[in-house]
């Protein structure tokens, strides 16, 4: 029986991303550093979130398989208009993959990681009930 890329967690991603995004993970940001935290080993609500997840042809900040939940963070590059139109295309791509997508700016997590947590978790109530 062949695997589909909902079964996968990578969807379809090539060796090169996966590279890319080991690289990542060596240098994450300060805000990025702050949410691992508190996600990494199944200590938010007991669920699985991994870092610098490739996915497709791209690499998201951080992803839950079982929710098929993106979690994105977005420094003030993501404020120039073409930057906007990428993220608006690459959110697309993601929910086409059936996966949805959280974004949170840097300077939400820097000055109020509970703010961000509480978004977090209305997300995952609206979807575990």
């Amino acid at each position: 029986m062949k695997m589909s890329y909902a079964d996968n967690l990578f969807f379809g991603a090539s060796p090169e991303i996966h590279k890319r995004a080991r690289e990542l993970r060596k240098r994450l940001t300060p805000s990025e550093k702050i949410l691992w935290e508190t996600l990494k080993g199944k200590s938010f609500r007991g669920l699985k979130f991994r870092r610098q997840h490739p996915i497709h042809k791209f690499i998201v900040d951080f992803y839950c398989h079982e929710l098929k939940l993106v979690i994105e963070i977005d420094g003030g590059i993501h404020d120039t208009m073409d930057q906007k139109e990428y993220d608006m295309g690459r959110t697309f791509e993601l929910n086409e993959l059936g996966l949805e997508i959280l974004r949170f700016g840097n300077e939400m997590i820097l000055s109020d990681i509970q703010l961000t947590l509480i978004e977090i978790s209305k997300f995952i109530d609206s979807h575990q009930a």
